[in-house]
């Protein structure tokens, strides 16, 4: 253990006290709503919430994607987020002058790999989900990215997602751990999902990782691996692939950047890195930086790779880095075990059945 981890493992300890606090609020909160105190709004209409227990990456993007790819080819398909860190407030849909700063990083990432799918945003998602509606009649289903903790809708299909190395099982409270609803919450539930997994995951570990979960009646279990595809230029969208003897420099706002910089580090074992914060507002100076360190690479064989979250908000810097090879790295969940028809057709019945 080195002294950083050392010092934010001691530092979390310290917190213990109010990660208690925080449990109980959330305990309560949740309580309320099981009794009924606290009103829960239902539509007769297919909703899918996708979600997590935890702060942080836990790939809800992909699977949102993964979910938008799959239905728009039999469905028309809308989907509503918070607008995290938007400038805006309020319900907004998404138009083809919409810009990140307007609806989010996420959402704008979805209106602009999905152009035919309705693209909103709400904080009060009862009332954005009716709004949304109403200026899409056509829509056959709302998918509600980042919603399983707000218990006022309720979802006619919950998928949860976890991350392999941060499962829920394992993890505790904010601030102490990752945790910001209660563990048992997972039995609302209908589709679990294990992202992040190892693409060579064990049949005997897959097994023990369902046992610790303990799988309600009718719940289901799927495990994916993150799969990236090839590089394409943030301008001009042209593919390049990477390979070896490449000097690469590692752009990002991501919260749990491990697997994407185990991947990069493939193909160049020392590359260079520069770390923002997660869901970063870009900045002048924040591309002069970028500018500057890559611009150091003396190798003429020198690429710079980026998110697909992160080149939304890039995409206003044209100017600057134009003339730059700045490629976005796409990323797309691939299940594992032959699990993806299963989870295909619970997702497309579900829709299904209410048309």
């Amino acid at each position: 253990m080195n002294s950083k981890t050392f010092f934010l493992t001691f530092f979390r300890f310290l917190l213990f006290p109010i990660s208690i606090i925080y449990g109980c609020i959330i305990y309560f909160r949740n309580f309320l709503f099981d009794k009924k105190i606290l009103r829960v709004k239902s539509f007769d209409f297919p909703i899918i919430c996708i979600g997590n227990l935890s702060v942080g990456g836990t790939g809800k993007t992909p699977m949102v994607e993964y979910l938008l790819s799959l239905l728009q080819k039999k469905f028309s398909i809308a989907t509503l987020s918070r607008g995290y860190k938007r400038k805006t407030k309020g319900y907004l849909l998404a138009n083809k002058k919409t810009t990140s700063n307007e609806i989010g990083d996420e959402p704008m990432q979805f209106h602009l790999k999905f152009p035919e799918v309705t693209v909103a945003v709400g904080e009060d998602r009862i009332s954005a989900i009716e709004q949304l509606l109403k200026d899409a009649p056509s829509t056959d289903a709302v998918i509600l990215d980042d919603a399983f903790q707000h218990r006022k809708v309720k979802a006619g299909l919950n998928i949860l997602l976890t991350d392999y190395q941060h499962l829920f099982t394992k993890d505790f409270f904010l601030p102490t751990g990752q945790l910001r609803d209660k563990r048992g919450s997972y039995k609302r539930a209908q589709i679990i999902v294990l992202t992040k997994c190892p693409a060579d995951l064990s049949i005997s570990e897959k097994d023990k990782i369902a046992l610790s979960i303990a799988l309600q009646k009718g719940q289901n279990l799927f495990f994916t691996s993150i799969a990236y595809g090839t590089p394409y230029h943030i301008f001009n969208k042209k593919e390049v692939p990477l390979h070896q003897g490449q000097q690469i420099l590692l752009v990002h706002g991501i919260a749990r950047p491990h697997t994407l910089q185990k991947y990069v580090s493939q193909f160049d074992n020392n590359f260079k890195e520069i770390n923002f914060s997660d869901h970063h507002d870009f900045s002048p100076s924040d591309i002069k930086k970028i500018t500057e360190n890559f611009q150091s690479i003396p190798s003429e064989n020198k690429i710079m790779i980026t998110t697909e979250k992160d080149a939304v908000k890039l995409l206003a810097f044209k100017n600057e880095l134009h003339p730059l090879s700045l490629y976005i790295l796409p990323i797309r969940n691939s299940f594992l075990f032959q699990q993806e028809n299963e989870f295909n057709s619970i997702v497309e019945t579900f829709i299904s059945k209410y048309k």
